[in-house]
């Protein structure tokens, strides 16, 4: 007869085996997204990196794990995987550049991997994705074109034209 303890354990047991199991299919998903994404918008390979979801980060910059949710954590839990994708595009005016992050959650549902691209609706790619990827990386392009395509509407919105403004201050009459 297995006593309540042991239940317990064997619960643990099995949570321990599926948060490992989600946190390695999902690591190697957001691998396979960011080596994909340059072929998918016609860019090398050096313009597409992993970076931390949030916070300060370097575009530049190789982080490795780092750029993923789990390794933050001190004890290796059951939830989706987090992390970002930064795109580094040269600016076509000067010699610098432009970089432009998105943050990516995945997690394994069953036979399938949840995917967010931003606020963007959920995706869904079998757990064999290869040549798979094209729905995630078409969000991706979405979110990053968007980002661009809502500021210029915004800026064009003549709806703000004489509502808002800075006028100069007036001189004070009287004072010699």
């Amino acid at each position: 007869m297995t006593t309540r303890i042991e239940k317990l354990q064997d619960a643990i047991k099995d949570y321990g085996a599926a948060a490992f199991e989600n946190l390695l299919r999902c690591k190697g998903f957001g691998e396979a997204v960011v080596n994909g994404l340059p072929e998918f918008l016609g860019c090398s390979s050096d313009c597409v990196t992993a970076v931390p979801p949030e916070g300060p980060f370097d575009p530049s910059k190789d982080y490795g794990e780092d750029a993923f949710s789990y390794r933050h954590r001190e004890v290796i839990v059951l939830e989706p995987v987090q992390f970002g994708l930064a795109l580094t595009m040269k600016n076509m005016e000067d010699s610098g550049a432009l970089w432009l992050r998105t943050a990516l959650s995945v997690e394994v549902t069953g036979d399938s991997f949840d995917v967010f691209v931003a606020q963007q609706p959920i995706i869904h790619i079998p757990l064999d994705y290869s040549d798979k990827l094209e729905p995630v990386f078409e969000a991706i392009y979405r979110e990053f074109l968007n980002t661009f395509q809502l500021e210029v509407l915004e800026f064009n919105d003549k709806r703000f034209e004489t509502r808002i403004g800075f006028v100069p201050e007036k001189e004070k009459q009287g004072s010699s």
